[in-house]
């Protein structure tokens, strides 16, 4: 129980980092852009301690900047707590491999301690990732290289280190053999389909699933996107729904990152064979 409250306090924790990182991120100078007191976005006041404490603070507040009473965005809460419940899903996961496994025991409790907190660690970076790219995209319309080529940097090189003796060149071409279509169609359309940023993405992809994973988790980020973008053109017809565009169509831009880091993460947690694949590659 104390354990759980500690990972979902640490991830309340990262969660307010990420909001950072997501708000300040410039591409031309990745590290430096975040770097700096805090501060409120209307009247500059640099924030005191106990004004960034994650959720609290907000709620403490009512939302509310304390200087100008310039109302805080809800992202701010909302990342924070998905973060800390995201950290303590993935805690939860991994643990329960192992011990499904029966790993864990008295015996090798210790011998496999270090193997599971660098899959727990692995994970966390890696989905805190997923979590800046979504709300980035939808934001910006844009996938940062930082973050994608960081993203696929540490899934191939957690790959190699983790596999390597059992490495088979399938899975060592993964990533490039998902992130071609991406790029081709980019190029085909001169970036009109889909952007160069989503190839980036599912390079990582590649690496971090394997290539039927990776496969399934694309095929199923189309469907959903496809069925959200069906929704919002139903949406848009609704005269009484103000808060949506009138002007949505099939042609409209949705930014596809929050698809596919959808598509990934529900591939990760549950295998879904969406192509029965698997059955050529046991």
């Amino acid at each position: 129980m104390y354990i759980s409250i500690l990972i979902f306090l640490l991830g309340l924790v990262v969660g307010s980092f990420l909001n950072v990182v997501i708000l300040r991120l410039d591409e031309n100078y990745p590290i430096k852009g975040i770097m700096g007191r805090s501060h409120c976005p209307n009247c500059k006041k640099k924030l005191n301690w106990y004004e960034l404490i994650p959720v609290f603070s907000f709620l403490i507040q009512r939302g509310k900047c304390r200087g100008c009473g310039t109302k805080i965005s809800w992202q701010y809460p909302i990342i924070e707590t998905a973060t800390g419940l995201l950290f303590l899903l993935i805690f939860n996961f991994q643990f329960s491999i192992f011990n499904n496994n029966e790993i864990l025991n008295f015996e090798t409790l210790s011998a496999i301690s270090y193997k599971l907190l660098a899959n727990i660690l692995y994970l966390w970076i890696i989905f805190s990732i997923f979590i800046v790219i979504t709300i980035y995209d939808i934001r910006h319309k844009i996938i940062p290289d930082s973050m994608a080529f960081l993203f696929a940097g540490l899934s191939l090189l957690f790959m190699l280190v983790t596999q390597w003796g059992n490495l088979a060149w399938l899975e060592v071409l993964a990533g490039p053999i998902l992130a071609t279509p991406f790029a081709v169609l980019w190029f085909v359309s001169e970036g009109r389909w889909i952007g160069f940023g989503d190839a980036k993405l599912a390079l990582g992809m590649g690496w971090f699933l394997g290539l039927v994973d990776g496969l399934s988790a694309i095929i199923l980020s189309f469907w959903i996107g496809s069925v959200f973008g069906i929704f919002l053109i139903l949406l848009s017809k609704l005269q009484s729904l103000s808060f949506i565009n009138k002007n949505f169509t099939i042609k409209s831009e949705i930014p596809f990152a929050p698809f596919l880091i959808l598509g990934t993460t529900l591939i990760f947690f549950f295998h879904w064979d969406v192509l029965g694949l698997k059955v050529f590659f046991i």
